[in-house]
This record gives C-alpha cells, structure tokens and sequence, in this order.
C-alpha cells in the first residue's frame, strides 16, 4: 500500500475502524437488536453504517476499513459492504464488552499488520453530512497521532445546548489540536448552555490513535482489557465471513473507552471542528436531520401515505405499513409506524422512548425484538396462542366447506371464503395441519376437521386408478385431472399426520401403501420420481415426498417409508445439491442436472431451508454425518437470500445468488424458522446463538404477515418496499405455520 508520512517520518498509513455496537433502543420500534439503528435507511436510501463506510474510504491512504461487531449482525454488514462493493476485515465480538475492549482488539489486529498504523476509529451511526470537512478533519488528526503519539479526538462546536451528548473542555493554545482539560458528562439544560458559552465542544466519540499507542496506553490504565485484546486476537478464528475473536476477549473489563483511557491519560488531545454532526440517538434528531434536508416549509419529515393539516416541526416515517397517517393541528411529534408497532412520541421527550422499551421488555413483548434467554419461549406462547385461539376456529368455520366438502382455496381479508378452483393439495395439508395442532393440544374438533379434508380428497379428488387429480372448481366440477406427484405427496403427508395423531387405524398405511404404489410407477432411471407435466424433474415435489415418507417412517411399520426416504436424500445429496454453491435448484433435466436457461438457474431461499430441515431429521434419524453438513451448507444458501433490511427471506435468486424477485411470501419465514431451529441442536453450544438468533428473527418476521383486519387470518406477499399485497388469505400456508409452530414447541419442551 502506498503511504505516506508525517513531519518526523512516522507512517500514516490509516486504518479505518467502524465500531457496530449499540442497539438504538431510543429509535424504537424501527430500531430493534437483530436490526439496530446503524443497518437501517433513517435518512437516504443508504444506513448510516454504509454512510461511515463511503465517509471514511477517502480518508488519506486508507487501508481496508476494520468492522467490530457482534457476531448476530454479521450477515447485514457484509450485505450491506456487498452492495457497495466495499471489502473489509470484520472482527466480530463473542460477546459485547463495551469501546475499550473492541477498539482495544480493533487495535491488536492493526498493530499485528502494520505497528505503525494509526487508527480512525468511528461509530457507525453518526450522521455527517460533509464528508469532505470530515476527511479534512481526519487528516489533520492523523498527522498528529503519529507525530506527537496523541488520542485525537474530534470535538464537535456545539450548534446550541443540548443535554443529549458529553462535552470536551480544550485547553488554550494556537494549535489545532489541543491538549483536553477534560471530559464531562451528559448535562442538564441548564449546564449546557454554560458549557457552549464557555466554549466546551460536543464530544463526537470519534478517535484518531496508533494502534500501538492506543494499546500503551491500555496497558498503563487498564491492562486487563489490552491482555484480553492480545489473546483473543490471536486465538481469532473465521466465522461468518470474518473473524470471531477468541474467547479470552470475555475476559476483558466491561468499560467504555472514555473511562479506560481518556480520562486518565496525559495524551488526550481534541481537535475542534465545526461540520455538523449528530450521533442520530432519538427521534428528535431525526426530525432534525431529515427536516433540515428534505422537509416542507413547516418543518415535517413525512413519507407517502401521509396527510398534513396545520401540522408542523413532525416526523412521520413508515416501513412495510400500508397504513394511512393523517396528522392534523398537531406540532413537535415523531410517529414511527411499523408492521407491530406504533410510537407516537413528543420530539421533546424523544430520550424517554428508551424507558418505554424498558418496559415493554419487561413484558417479554415479541415487538421489542429482545436477544436474549427466553425470546424464543415468548414467541413460541404468543403464536401458539395465536394458533389455538384464533386460526383454527377460523380455518375450521370459515375455510371448510361444510356443505360440499373440503376446504375452500382462501378466505378474504374481511373474512368471506372465496369462490375460487380449489386444488387438490389442499385437502392433504389441512389434514396435516389439523391432525397436528391436535397433536399440540388443540382443544378443539381436529380430528373431525382432518378426516373432512381426507374424506373430501377420495370423493372429489381421487380418480379410478387411485391417484389424485389436481383443481376441481367449488361446485365440484373436475377441471384438471392430472394427477400431479405434488398431490400424492400431500395426500400421503396428510394420512401420517393423522395416523400419528390418533385419528385413523392401520387402515390409513394400508391405503397409502396404495397409493405408493402408483408412484412407483413414476420411478426415473436416473433416481426418484417424476412429476407429471412440462417440467418432469423438479425438486419441491420430490421434497414433499420426502417429508411424506419420513412422516410415515416415524408413525407406520412398513419399510418401504424408510427407503424412498433414503433413497430421495441419496439422490439429493449426490446429484441435485450444487457442490459449489450448497444450494439445490427448482427445475432439473432426466439426469437431475439443472435444467437450461434461467429456469434452471432459480434457486428459492424457502426451499434451501425446507429441504435443510428435512435433510437434517433424516440425517439425525440414520447418524448421517455428511447429510448433516449438506444441511447446513442448504441453509447458510437460504440464508443468503434474507433480505436484512426487511428481516425476510426472498422470494427467489439466481444459482449465483443473486436477486430474481425481492418479493417475499409467508412461506419462506416459516421455513427459516424451522431449519434455524433443528440445526441449533446439531451444533456445539457456543455455536447455537447464531441458529436462535435467526430463529427469532424469523418468527418476528412470521408475526408481521399475521396483523390482519380478521385475527387468524394472514397476508401471503410483501412488496419490495415494504407494503403488504391486499388479497385473500391462501389456505395452504396453515400448513406452514402449524409445521413451523410444531418445531417450536419441540424445541421449548
């Protein structure tokens, strides 16, 4: 790398170091743990994050920007880094220790690389609109941090009072950068104003340091924390896509940089700039931010959807919400609207949103999104409940066909069963889904409702050769009569489940023995089934055949349930999962190579996380080490298709992973939820975090698409921008949530 150096010849050589932690708890309820304040759009279609990343790559003689985070927001840093075309050296914390210990361990790895390097250390939230003054600033405090061997940091000429940041005392003298007197604390108004009269500075929490003084200095005031840095840098191993810190990083003290270093050491120095700036802490600043940007002549900040009346000095922002918001006579307000939450808060009272989430967290309530012990055990209440009281009542009285049999295609919004074709499917996954919500302790009529759904696919459905057709319409006219391998396998899935419930006898293997037999007759050459169609060779119903077979291993007594299991899983383990990427494809040719053209291209993240699932109980079921590992490259695939500024998984994506559609359907969230889940219990405990965390994330995802006009009801497409699609509620996702529900439970119990 180029480099250049300062008057006494030192290099300066700049490492950029972007610190992640925090969790913007004032800007509830956008801000959330899983999504915290930095990796969200707050102002301009870029996060702050990205914002710090392009602020500090024209610094002088930049290096590669060094990220310290926790290990949970690996995935968004490095998507958002993708989107920019940024690489960078991700140091990721095992746990959070507070600043000293991450810019101590940002320190020990730039030190290791190059002992001269000098350091800009950033937060990653901050909002600095003139980049070049900050670069210009940054400069001049490099020169210094190397010459002098100084802790520089920025000191922010305050705009007026504000009891909302510390303040710095720079002590007299011509230079630009001057020694600091001293660090206060947060004031109340009143100090403020003596503090800016008295030409104190905001302080901005942004450093510019050597490494190799920085970690001195630690080991002068603080030493167990630069010990801990050392150790656990050393002991760094990849994870992630960066490197998780070892676990002597746990052993590092839990202080603030300020209090480990900058107030007690003799080389503190501040530089006062006059850019401005804000740390975006809460809503009011916000407003402020936005207003001052892109606001009306009164002063509001407002998205679409919004009506201003004689309203003034508002923020109203609004993600994946098609609620409308009118605003009228009102001044000085923020109201953040989101899929499960609503904050309506005066700008004034802007820092008290965090007692409100204090709160709220006391609750356990799912929309504070907590990480943490027992998140998962409060989601898994709040859907059983929601399952058990208001979607089976629901599904049985509204979404069953009393008159003619079966369950009607979908129901709207409002509650009216539509008039619709009707496809043979579904009559297999209400049984499936009812027979198991008895199974969950359903206090109500599941086994009528399941045998319903098996009884009206043999009067309706079944043809004269056993099989079953696919589409009758809603009077019973039959409209397509191919029997699709999709229908067999859910005709088959829907028997096991209510078989392992208790709701039928041996008759029920012995009538899907029957039907087993007709698919036999779909065997390729090239291993598995057939579909029956255009596309012979797809994936996703030999995928639901699979789940059938395995369904029936756990419940009848045939072998032949355990070798079309075996067989499916060889099939897919060798042929059909892609040894490069670790993902399996849609569409195949006879030889289960992917088929031409783009079709053969599409990858679905739902899929990579339903075939994950399934792989994974089969390889627990026959001690499959290599089927396991399949499994988890099947996720890590599906993972990369979630769309981390929604929380949701795509749609679709290209073999290269790239975007085919950023529409997002229920479906998929149930299935990432289910493979997050098994795979926690496959790996060491250290390593479970990270398959809880997206589990939780995955069911806060699930819960936004439940928040419906009719409770028990649910919305199927969210828009890439974030709005649900007002349509009717699809039957078949049931069978999703009550599969998704299910692994929940097992795992709470």
């Amino acid at each position: 790398m180029p480099k250049t150096t300062g008057l006494r010849g030192i290099s300066l050589a700049t490492y950029p170091v972007i610190m992640c932690g925090g969790s913007g708890t004032r800007l509830w309820p956008a801000s959330r743990p899983s999504r915290p304040k930095q990796f969200i759009p707050l102002l301009g279609p870029l996060s702050s994050f990205q914002q710090t990343v392009l602020r500090l790559a024209g610094v002088e003689n930049a290096a590669a920007p060094v990220i310290v985070a926790g290990r949970i927001h690996a995935a968004a840093i490095q998507e958002q880094l993708a989107a920019l075309g940024v690489e960078a050296t991700l140091l990721l914390e095992p746990e959070a220790r507070d600043s000293a210990p991450a810019m101590a361990a940002a320190a020990a790895w730039v030190a290791a690389q190059d002992p001269a390097g000098v350091m800009v250390v950033c937060a990653s939230d901050h909002h600095v609109p003139d980049a070049g003054a900050f670069r210009a600033a940054v400069n001049l405090a490099a020169r210094s941090a190397a010459d002098d061997g100084l802790i520089v940091t920025l000191g922010v000429r305050p705009s007026a009072p504000s009891s909302a940041y510390g303040y710095i005392q720079p002590a007299d003298g011509a230079a630009a950068v001057k020694p600091v007197a001293a660090f206060v604390e947060k004031p109340g108004e009143a100090l403020a104003r003596t503090y800016v009269e008295a030409g104190y500075l905001w302080n901005s929490g942004n450093f510019v340091v050597a490494a190799q003084t920085l970690l001195t200095e630690l080991d002068a005031f603080a030493p167990a924390v630069s010990d801990a840095a050392r150790i656990a840098v050393a002991e760094a191993g990849p994870k992630a896509g960066g490197l998780l810190l070892g676990p002597g990083f746990t052993g590092a003290t839990k202080i603030s940089i300020d209090y480990a270093v900058m107030e007690k050491t003799t080389r503190a120095a501040v530089l006062p700039v006059d850019f401005e700036w804000s740390d975006l802490g809460a809503w009011d600043a916000i407003q402020a931010a936005a207003a001052g940007s892109s606001g009306d002549a009164a002063g509001n900040a407002v998205c679409e959807d919004v009506i201003l009346q004689g309203a003034s000095n508002c923020l109203v922002r609004k993600t994946g919400s098609t609620q409308l918001v009118a605003l009228i006579g009102v001044s000085d307000l923020a109201v953040v609207v989101e899929n499960d939450a609503i904050l309506v808060c005066g700008l004034s009272s802007a820092q008290d949103v965090k007692g409100a989430v204090d709160q709220m967290k006391a609750l356990r309530h799912a929309a504070v999104d907590t990480v943490g012990p027992g998140t998962l055990s409060g989601l898994a209440d709040r859907l059983t409940a929601w399952l058990m009281t208001r979607a089976l009542p629901v599904w049985w009285s509204l979404g069953a066909d009393h008159q003619g049999g079966g369950f009607v295609e979908a129901v709207g919004l409002g509650g009216a069963p539509m008039a619709i074709p009707r496809r043979g499917r579904l009559n297999g996954r209400q049984a499936y889904a009812f027979a198991t919500a008895g199974r969950l302790g359903w206090a109500g009529p599941w086994r009528q409702a399941a045998l319903h759904g098996l009884e009206a696919a043999r009067s309706r459905y079944q043809r004269p050769d056993g099989q079953f057709r696919t589409l009758v319409g809603a009077d019973g006219a039959v409209l397509d009569d191919t029997a699709y391998l999709y229908d067999q396998a859910f005709f088959l899935l829907g028997t096991a489940a209510v078989r392992g419930a208790g709701g039928g006898g041996a008759e029920l293997e012995t009538e899907a023995l029957a039907l087993l037999d007709r698919i036999e007759t779909r065997r390729s050459p090239a291993g598995g089934f057939v579909e029956t169609g255009e596309d012979a060779y797809l994936s996703n119903p030999l995928m639901h055949l699979f789940e059938a077979a395995l369904a029936w291993g756990e419940v009848g007594s045939s072998p032949r349930w355990p070798g079309i299991a075996d067989g499916i899983a060889e099939l897919a383990l060798t042929r059909m999962i892609d040894a490069g990427s670790g993902a399996i494809r849609e569409v195949f040719d006879a030889q289960w190579a992917p088929a031409a053209g783009d079709a053969g291209r599409r990858i679905e993240p739902g899929h990579q996380f339903e075939w994950a699932w399934l792989l994974t109980r089969w390889s627990l079921a026959r001690d499959h080490a290599a089927g396991l590992a399949a499994a988890r490259r099947l996720y890590a695939a599906g993972r990369r298709g979630v769309d981390l500024s929604r929380g949701v998984a795509l749609d679709a994506q290209f073999d290269d992973f790239t975007t085919q559609s950023r529409q997002a359907r229920l479906w998929p969230q149930t299935e990432w939820l289910k493979a997050a889940l098994i795979l926690a219990d496959t790996v060491a405990p250290e390593d479970r975090d990270d398959f809880r965390t997206d589990a939780r994330s995955a069911a806060v995802a699930l819960l936004a698409y439940l928040d419906t006009p009719t409770p028990g009801l649910w919305r199927d497409k969210l828009t890439p921008e974030g709005a649900f699609i007002e349509e009717p509620a699809p039957a078949s996702s049931l069978y999703h949530i009550v599969a998704a529900i299910q692994e929940l439970q097992r795992v709470r119990t």
